[in-house]
C-alpha cells in the first residue's frame, strides 16, 4: 500500500470513529504504520472531523519527525509510536474518549470478561494501567503514556487483547490495520457498557474459563471456524 493509500485509509478510519459515536469534537485519533518504510500516518492535532481531508493526514518517521504534511500531528503521536515499536504485529492504533470505556478508565478498573461478546474479541479482562508518576506526567507525558501501556502488557498478548484503558484518561485499541483498530474500539466501548449494566444487576460477576476460550478461539487462531472461508 502506498503512503497516499495509507493516508486515505487513516482518514476514513478517523471518520468511522464519528460514525460509530466514539468521538465528539476532536476527542480521538487513528494512525497506521508502514513497516517497510518505517513511517506512521496519523490525524492532525485539533483539526475537526468535518473539515479534514485525506491529504491533511500527517506522515512522521518512527521518532515522530514530520516528513510530510502541513499540520502538526496528533498530540498523542508519541503514544502511538511507542505501541508500534513494542507490538510488532499491529498496524493501526486508535485512541478515543468514548463514554463507557473512559468511565472504566477513570475508575481505574479493568473491564471484566463476563460475557461471550467480550470473549469473541478479547481473551481476558481489558486491562487498566497504573497511576502515572509525577515525573512521567511532567516529563515526556505522551511517550510515557505508551510506556505504562507497554508495562501493563509485560505478561499479556497484545494480539489476543487488542486494547487497554489508561487510568484516568481513556481507551486505546489496535489491530492489524486502522480499520480493525476502529472495530476493536467499537467492541471495547460496547463491552464496557454491557459490563457496567451487568454489574448493576449482579456485582458478583464471573465467567467460565472454558466458555471464554471457546468463544475466543472459534474466531482467532488456526482452528477458528466462525464466518466464511
Amino acid at each position: 500500500m502506498s503512503i497516499e493509500e495509507l493516508k486515505a485509509a487513516v482518514f476514513q478510519a478517523n471518520l468511522d470513529l464519528v460514525e460509530h459515536g466514539l468521538v465528539i469534537f476532536t476527542w480521538g485519533n487513528v494512525s497506521a504504520v508502514d513497516r517497510d518504510k518505517n513511517l506512521v500516518v496519523i490525524k492532525p492535532s485539533g483539526v475537526s472531523y468535518d473539515q479534514m481531508k485525506a491529504e491533511d493526514m500527517v506522515v512522521t518517521d518512527m521518532e515522530g519527525k514530520v516528513v510530510e504534511g502541513k499540520y502538526k500531528p496528533s498530540s498523542d503521536t508519541p503514544t502511538h509510536l511507542e505501541l508500534y515499536k513494542a507490538f510488532p504485529a499491529i498496524g493501526g492504533v486508535v485512541h478515543t474518549h468514548s463514554t463507557f470505556a473512559t468511565a472504566w478508565a477513570q475508575a481505574g478498573c479493568d473491564i471484566p470478561i463476563i460475557g461471550t461478546t467480550h470473549a469473541d474479541y478479547f481473551s481476558d479482562n481489558i486491562p487498566c494501567t497504573r497511576d502515572m508518576t509525577e515525573a512521567e506526567v511532567k516529563g515526556e507525558y505522551e511517550k510515557e503514556t505508551g510506556t505504562v501501556i507497554i508495562e501493563r502488557f509485560k505478561e499479556l498478548n497484545p494480539v489476543h487483547i487488542p486494547g487497554v484503558l489508561v487510568k484516568n484518561h481513556g481507551p486505546f485499541s489496535w489491530g492489524k490495520d486502522p480499520h480493525e483498530a476502529v472495530y476493536n474500539a467499537v467492541v471495547m466501548e460496547q463491552v464496557a457498557k454491557m459490563a457496567f449494566v451487568a454489574g448493576q444487576i449482579n456485582p458478583l460477576l464471573t465467567m467460565n474459563q472454558s466458555l471464554i476460550q471457546k468463544h475466543f478461539f472459534r474466531k482467532h487462531g488456526p482452528d477458528a471456524y466462525y464466518g466464511q472461508k
